[in-house]
């Protein structure tokens, strides 16, 4: 693996703040009130292959501008993909007709410019990969060979992939403010297929990482999807029954992210939130800890500053289980009579505290009772909380893994499951913005044949 040393990117910045001015000066000469812009641009590669033949081999080159201008709290949007001058300027014009026909909402406007980003930080965020096309794709078939090579289960693929992208965010708005920042990411993926006279299996394994050199070893990556895809062979079902469950790392997350989703502003100010009017009250249990930290080096969430501009901050979201909290932009913010916390974009790193325990343990405290490895489905009622989803793992017994099960779901309402965690792992998986380790919830409804 070698690094990139193309400064390519960097090289653009100035005359992509350049564009910005220009846009945010037309829109004023046109007659906005105010107005934002905002700019993604960026190059990557992504290298697909299975049984050993290239699959998809895709390139990656894009550019956006985003428009929004406000007429004394009417507010027009556009956007271009073409940096020409000419459709820089039909643009704007697109934004200012849109806004003069739009109702009026007093709600509408820039941030206040004393809640701007005076510094941006350097998160370590920008570790470009100049990885060939030839050695991404030897790379994918070097996982998913070691993959076969791992287990004569191992019968199929449904492929390996390769990919890397970088790129640079910028915001400017007519309060003088413009900045950004560099970023990467990068992904090595296997998915197989295992098969005995149980039948088929199908699970996999990814890592992702700002950073390259970060990346999990093919080794690695290809010997935890052959585990997890063995593993899952000879799934029975479940009669229905009410137990204690473990969500494993990489599922739990989405049990924060509703959490999140409940105490977000648009939830909050359109009254559909299971969480409404919660602040300063316990909807976790007591031991629970969750905090956002934007700053974290490298992580794959973090942020210097939100979508309005406003600068990122750790934070204690919930704190000995008490909502600290909402996640507001300046919009929902305002919506609500409240601040904005920087989260216009959403959520920056949302650390859940870990506690002493790795899964194993978590699994022999639990005794009896269900892992759940991987979810299906999107079942979640943020207006009531109700939570059903369907779900594949492992029946526990005697504080072992028994045998794997799956057609099954899983039901409870989030605001029992909240208060009912009895511990959480430390088994963090770093691969998003959720950052928790596994979840064990004392009892939820296991509903099966």
């Amino acid at each position: 693996m070698e690094a990139n040393n193309s400064s390519a990117l960097t090289d653009n910045r100035d005359e992509l703040i350049r564009i910005i001015d220009s846009v945010l000066t037309q829109a004023k000469t046109m007659g906005a009130t105010s107005a934002e812009a905002d700019i993604g641009a960026g190059s990557g590669l992504s290298a697909n292959v299975r049984k050993g033949e290239i699959d998809k081999l895709e390139y990656e080159r894009d550019k956006g501008l985003g428009i929004t201008v406000y007429i004394d709290g009417q507010k027009g949007n556009a956007s271009s993909s073409d940096f020409s001058e000419a459709a820089l300027k039909e643009s704007v014009q697109a934004a200012i007709r849109i806004a003069q026909h739009a109702s009026r909402d007093d709600c509408a406007g820039l941030i206040e410019p004393e809640l701007m980003a005076t510094e941006v930080p350097d998160l370590d965020l920008y570790h470009p990969w100049s990885i060939s096309p030839e050695a991404a794709i030897n790379l994918a078939i070097e996982c998913e060979q070691a993959a076969f090579a791992c287990d004569k289960r191992i019968s199929n693929s449904d492929g390996s992939v390769v990919s890397t992208y970088s790129g640079i965010n910028l915001y400017g708005n007519t309060n003088g403010f413009i900045d950004g920042w560099n970023w990467s990411s990068h992904t090595i993926d296997c998915t197989v297929i295992a098969e005995d006279k149980n039948g088929m299996q199908r699970d996999g394994w990814y890592s992702k990482t700002r950073d390259f050199n970060d990346l999990e070893s093919i080794n690695d990556i290809s010997k935890e999807a052959v585990r997890r895809t063995v593993s899952r062979l000879g799934s029975r079902k479940l009669s229905t029954r009410q137990v204690p469950v473990i969500f494993e790392a990489p599922v739990a997350s989405g049990l924060f992210s509703a959490f999140i989703t409940a105490i977000a502003g648009g939830s909050l100010y359109r009254r559909a939130s299971f969480l409404l009017d919660k602040k300063g009250e316990q909807v976790f249990a007591n031991h629970i800890n969750i905090r956002e930290q934007p700053h974290m080096k490298k992580a794959l969430g973090s942020a210097p500053f939100d979508n309005d501009g406003v600068a990122t901050k750790a934070r204690d979201i919930i704190k000995d289980g008490i909502l600290q909290d909402y996640v507001l932009s300046g919009y929902s913010a305002r919506k609500l009579g409240l601040q904005t916390t920087g989260n216009a974009g959403g959520v920056h790193n949302l650390v859940i505290e870990s506690g002493q325990n790795n899964l194993d343990s978590m699994i022999k405290e639990m005794n009896t009772g269900l892992l759940i490895t991987d979810m299906i489905g999107f079942g979640v009622n943020q207006v009531t909380g109700d939570y059903s989803r369907g779900a594949s793992g492992f029946w526990v017994e005697n504080g072992e893994l028994a045998y794997p099960v799956e057609e099954i779901t899983v039901a409870g309402s989030l605001i029992d499951m909240y208060k009912n965690i009895t511990s959480i792992g430390n088994d963090v998986d770093p691969r998003g913005n959720v950052l928790t380790g596994s979840v064990m919830i004392d009892a939820m409804t296991v509903a099966g044949e």
